[in-house]
């Protein structure tokens, strides 16, 4: 949690916890990033990276439906990619027969980043990629099947 807080200051951002009309959210306009008093460790985590998604993606908050959906997929996308090790994803998926719940207490995360993360992988043959591309080499990281 200290690296996310150390980054949202070096972006400039202030990270508040406060109850509000609203649960947690990002204000691109204030630079403030609201979290929700008294969350677990591991959804305060997960959605601190979430909001810190929305800045480094240049998201501005929307009412329309499709771009507003399309904001937080790639916000949890971005979320789970900092958040989760590859390596260590693969031997909790390994170790915990791919449960949600039990993965995500491993990684640090809430589920839902799992699952996330989990739909961003392609795998082929002995490899598995994280968010392929179309074309040779074109992957964000590539890792082998152990032997």
């Amino acid at each position: 949690m200290q690296s996310l807080l150390q980054l949202a200051e070096d972006l400039g951002l202030t990270v508040i916890e406060k109850r509000a009309p609203h649960t947690s959210g990002y204000r691109p306009d204030e630079r403030i990033i609201r979290l929700t008093p008294g969350m677990p460790r591991r959804a305060a985590r997960s959605v601190l990276a979430h909001e810190l998604g929305h800045h480094v993606l240049g998201h501005r908050p929307t009412d329309f439906g499709p771009i507003r959906s399309r904001q937080e997929r790639q916000a949890n996308e971005w979320a789970a990619q900092h958040l989760i090790r590859h390596d260590v994803y693969i031997e909790s998926e390994r170790i915990r027969d791919a449960h949600l719940g039990s993965m995500a207490h491993d990684l640090d995360v809430a589920p839902e980043l799992v699952a996330v993360y989990r739909a961003m992988l392609q795998r082929m043959g002995d490899a598995t990629y994280v968010k392929p591309r179309m074309g040779a080499g074109q992957w964000m990281y590539r890792a082998e099947a152990p032997a």
